[in-house]
């Protein structure tokens, strides 16, 4: 318990130091800049605490639950005894496996990513501010939808590269061509949404699992490299939303021009 206590308290210390400096730009500006008390400060200053609570629960959370999560069920699912079975695991330890021994992987790969999109905090007020701009044109679960989808189909590819060991750039140039052939063809209003979009899948819930994910894969994988392999997997939940979102839009805008 003291343990805790003393973990906890050296999170919210971390906490309060990462915080500052946008805390001392707010204040900076408002009363040397802008030259006005802060309107509501009694208000503003209780926001600033449930901020550093929050986040240092948040940090204490990760470091106590998703990182080692994220490791042990790679550890799991790469493990030979649950590949083929007590039985066989003996006979195969220790020799090359082939990709689709990793299915259960890029099933788990593609629910958590899915999940965790469509739950993250972020998505939600990007989804309920576009719909509320563009007068209900722009669906709040279509749009979460959507981008969950597209974020479920870049962790499962990062994933798939881990195991193979296949360059990473290799994906990140095709994807980008894609994502430009698809802006030619999209209409115009849902671009910058798009784009956005693919930001926002990475924050405080997809980012930690992911990571975790990753890392922990690349441990356990024969032959791979936790620098080198086990990163990447953000950059893939960034792109592959841009394409789901503008798919999205190209189906609807397909669907209303035939119905007109």
């Amino acid at each position: 318990m003291t343990a805790w206590l003393m973990s906890l308290f050296s999170a919210i210390v971390h906490t309060v130091l990462d915080v500052l400096p946008i805390v001392t730009i707010l204040f900076g500006f408002q009363w040397l800049v802008i030259r006005k008390p802060m309107p509501n400060l009694k208000k503003v200053l209780t926001g600033f605490a449930y901020v550093l609570v929050g986040l240092a629960l948040f940090l204490e959370g990760l470091d106590q639950a998703l990182f080692p999560l994220g490791k042990l069920m790679a550890q799991q699912l790469t493990d030979p005894a649950f590949i083929y079975g007590a039985s066989k695991a003996a006979i195969v330890a220790g020799q090359s496996t082939h990709w689709w021994d990793y299915r259960w992987v890029y099933l788990f790969a593609a629910a958590i990513g899915f999940s965790c999109s469509l739950a993250e905090p972020a998505l939600i007020a990007v989804a309920m501010k576009a719909h509320e701009v563009s007068g209900g044109a722009v669906g709040v679960w279509g749009l979460r939808v959507a981008v969950a989808t597209g974020a479920a189909i870049g962790i499962t590819l990062g994933v798939f590269r881990i195991v193979t060991g296949t360059p990473l750039h290799y994906y990140i140039i095709m994807g980008y061509i894609i994502v430009m052939i698809q802006t030619a063809f999209t209409p115009r209003m849902i671009i910058p949404l798009a784009y956005d979009c693919g930001g926002v899948t990475t924050s405080t819930v997809t980012v930690p699992l992911v990571t975790a994910l990753g890392l922990g894969l690349a441990s356990v994988v024969p032959g791979r490299s936790p620098l080198l392999d086990g990163f990447g997997l953000i950059a893939l939940t960034v792109l592959c939303p841009l394409m789901t979102v503008m798919g999205y839009a190209q189906l609807s805008h397909w669907r209303a021009t035939r119905r007109a």
